[in-house]
């Protein structure tokens, strides 16, 4: 009977004992399910801030990126820059530039990113996507490429910054100077009248600078 007794207390034992460690092991992998479960949600969020900062970047540099033309005269030489920077409400055209005849002068951003001299014609005619009048005294106008004159003084030279509202460096927009052709930012002999169809009555154009997105700084 003792024997017996024995044998049944070391039973119930056993069973108290494996019951106690299945316990621990489902604890230890409730744990180590938790922790798994903290680990991955601390790399989603990793993820998350990583892509936002990246997508935060590429907004920044889409307000700006800026671009740098070199100004050419009909013999091909080098005779000043334009820095284009996109802003929120255009684009700021700061133009330094020389040995340019003494006078007030038209200046216009034109549709094709070429300028081939003497005559510098293989740049079109003013940078117009909306298909609208020249000049700002038009009814319907002005074109987005038309500027404010600028003036170049007795030594020959002119340093403006200038906003041009109706355009963007942003790719993609209908307005952008940094379409698949490019576009070019030009200097007529004369001023610009602000209504005469379809340039302002400017003359010939004196000074060409290429726009393209292989400029990009």
């Amino acid at each position: 009977m003792k024997r017996w007794l024995f044998l049944a207390i070391t039973m119930m034992m056993i069973a108290v004992l494996a019951a106690c460690g299945g316990n621990n092991e489902s604890g230890e992998d409730m744990k180590n399910k938790e922790n798994t479960e903290e680990n991955n949600q601390d790399q989603s969020s990793e993820e998350n801030k990583e892509n936002e900062d990246s997508k935060s970047n590429e907004e920044k540099s889409e307000v700006t990126q800026e671009v740098t033309v070199d100004l050419k005269n009909p013999d091909d030489e080098n005779i000043g820059t334009a820095k284009l920077t996109q802003q929120e409400d255009g684009v700021q055209i700061s133009l330094d530039a020389s040995e340019l005849p003494p006078d007030e002068h038209g200046f216009h951003i034109h549709e094709k990113g070429t300028c081939e001299p003497p005559e510098f014609k293989s740049a079109g005619g003013h940078f117009n996507p909306e298909g609208v009048s020249h000049g700002t005294n038009s009814e319907d106008g002005p074109h987005a490429g038309d500027l404010p004159n600028i003036n170049v003084g007795d030594d020959e030279s002119v340093q403006e910054e200038i906003l041009a509202e109706n355009v963007t460096l942003k790719k993609g927009e209908d307005n952008s100077l940094l379409k698949e052709e490019g576009t070019a930012l030009v200097i007529h002999a004369k001023p610009d009248d602000n209504e005469s169809q379809p340039s302002g009555d400017a003359g010939v154009r004196i000074a060409c600078g290429e726009i393209n997105d292989g400029l990009l700084e």
